[in-house]
């Protein structure tokens, strides 16, 4: 990126992930440096801040004395639109963990808080980034792989009921849905990166296993603008896990195995019986992750340009998980730019149930 002046950056939240985001800034010392972190709990936030990083249980606190450029924020996603709205309004751009927020309207809140030229609001979905991913869409647009015509999108994990504990998890008031909200949105956001806009989706959701108030699993069948026709299976009560997405072109097969990142080893191409050829791996070898997200991050702060993963682009995948519930809620088939601000589906996952 083009370096600038060195970012003073904080992080909002220190709970497990918390430590991805902090990794993500060590990588970037030469443009970034963490200088404050803040959690409610102040015995984890000082178990989790090292060297010269100060400490704070009080985030507009921390905003008022340390003036951040950039705040990561890593919170359960019901705190998200209003950590979010007073960090632009103070002045720092965000990096916020997915869900975004719990739903359409709480997006375009945030969006509206926004300036011209930043500060911006960006989020977390790190699979778009691995080098394996530019890969498949340069041949894809290139022609190299032919028409896609079918895909399998798969997020199977598994959580136990220790998990679901967590006062804010399985709520719609607090999460803003089940696995598609707080798991697979990861991989349907890498979906629509892959295949660009979605056209209809048909759904279905159960609360399978756990006493939760939202779905432990979700299916849906999607129709994309091109033609090429999903399937999304999202779930979290699957003992073998796996993170998969498959895509039947015309003239190969592509696939992608991992669980929660991937190398470029990842990914495997097989071509059709009529084709022959060998496709070329890719120049680079980056692995899906925050650090290699952040690299774009940091470099639009420094341009003062809207990040990927923000605006319009970040809203795709919410949007769809807005459709996919609505479609399982109604049993009828939803199609892109339906849920408009006068839908109950805009104001609440579960269109207020």
């Amino acid at each position: 990126m083009t370096t600038g002046k060195l970012l003073r950056a904080a992080i909002i939240g220190t709970g497990g992930i918390a430590k991805n985001h902090l990794a993500a800034y060590e990588a970037h010392s030469s443009d970034v440096t963490v200088v404050a972190a803040a959690d409610v709990d102040g015995t984890r936030v000082a178990e989790f801040v090292t060297g010269d990083i100060r400490p704070y249980t009080d985030f507009a606190a921390l905003l008022a004395e340390q003036r951040p450029d950039i705040v990561s924020l890593c919170t359960p996603p019901s705190l998200h639109v209003e950590q979010t709205v007073r960090a632009l309004n103070a002045g720092a751009w965000v990096w916020c963990e997915k869900p975004p927020c719990l739903s359409l309207s709480e997006y375009d809140e945030i969006t509206a808080a926004e300036s011209e030229g930043g500060p911006y609001a960006g989020f977390v979905f790190q699979h778009r980034f691995g080098s394996a991913a530019a890969h498949f869409r340069e041949l894809l647009a290139a022609g190299e792989l032919g028409r896609p015509l079918v895909a399998h999108c798969q997020t199977t994990w598994f959580r136990d009921a220790a998990y679901y504990a967590v006062p804010w998890r399985g709520d719609w008031e607090t999460e803003g849905g089940g696995p598609a909200m707080g798991h697979g949105i990861h991989q349907i956001d890498l979906l629509l990166y892959l295949l660009g806009d979605w056209a209809e989706i048909r759904a279905m959701t159960g609360r399978l296993v756990h006493d939760v108030r939202t779905e432990d699993v979700s299916t849906a069948l999607v129709r994309f603008e091109s033609g090429a026709l999903a399937t999304v299976v999202t779930s979290v009560v699957s003992p073998d896990e796996v993170s998969r997405i498959r895509v039947d072109c015309t003239d190969a097969t592509v696939e992608l195995t991992h669980l929660y990142g991937y190398g470029n080893d990842n990914w495997t191409y097989t071509p059709a019986p009529h084709v022959d050829k060998v496709w070329p791996k890719p120049a680079t070898s980056i692995d899906s992750s925050h650090t290699a997200q952040l690299t774009h991050v940091l470099a639009a702060v420094q341009a003062g340009e809207r990040p990927p993963c923000s605006g319009a682009d970040g809203r795709r995948a919410l949007e769809f998980i807005a459709a996919l519930y609505k479609s399982a809620f109604t049993g009828e088939a939803v199609h892109t730019g339906e849920i408009t601000s006068e839908d109950p589906f805009y104001v609440a996952m579960n269109g207020e149930a």
